[in-house]
C-alpha cells in the first residue's frame, strides 16, 4: 500500500492561468503560498505550483483571484522539462483533487 496525498492551506500568488492544450480539456494553473512560523520567530514561506483539470479547472478559472485564501487536496507529481537554455530542470507540482474557497484578502 501507498500513500501520495498534499494538503495545503495557503493564499493564492497570482491569478489562475489558464491552457486548453486539446480541445475541450481545460488545465489551470496558479502558485499557492503556504506559512509557517520557524522557532527563532522568523516565517517561513513555501510556494507551490498547483495544477487544475477538469471541472477544478473551470472553477479555478472562474472564482480564484490572487489573494484568495485556499485549502486543497491533492497528489505530488515531479515531471522533468527542458527549458530555453537547454538546461534539464525538474519541477514538483500539486494536482488537485479536491479545492476550497475559505475567504479573499480584500472581503
Amino acid at each position: 500500500m501507498s500513500v501520495n496525498k498534499a494538503i495545503l492551506l495557503g493564499n493564492v500568488g497570482a491569478d489562475p492561468v489558464v491552457r486548453n492544450p486539446v480541445k475541450g480539456q481545460t488545465i489551470t494553473t496558479f502558485p499557492l503560498a503556504t506559512n509557517e512560523q520557524q522557532p527563532n520567530g522568523m516565517q517561513l514561506t513555501e510556494w507551490h505550483r498547483i495544477v487544475c483539470n477538469g471541472p477544478a479547472a473551470e472553477y479555478a478559472e472562474r472564482y480564484i483571484r490572487k489573494g484568495t485564501k485556499l485549502y486543497i487536496e491533492g497528489r505530488l507529481r515531479t515531471r522533468s522539462y527542458t527549458d530555453r537554455l537547454k538546461i534539464e530542470r525538474k519541477i514538483t507540482e500539486i494536482y488537485v483533487d479536491n479545492i476550497e474557497i475559505l475567504g479573499r484578502e480584500n472581503a
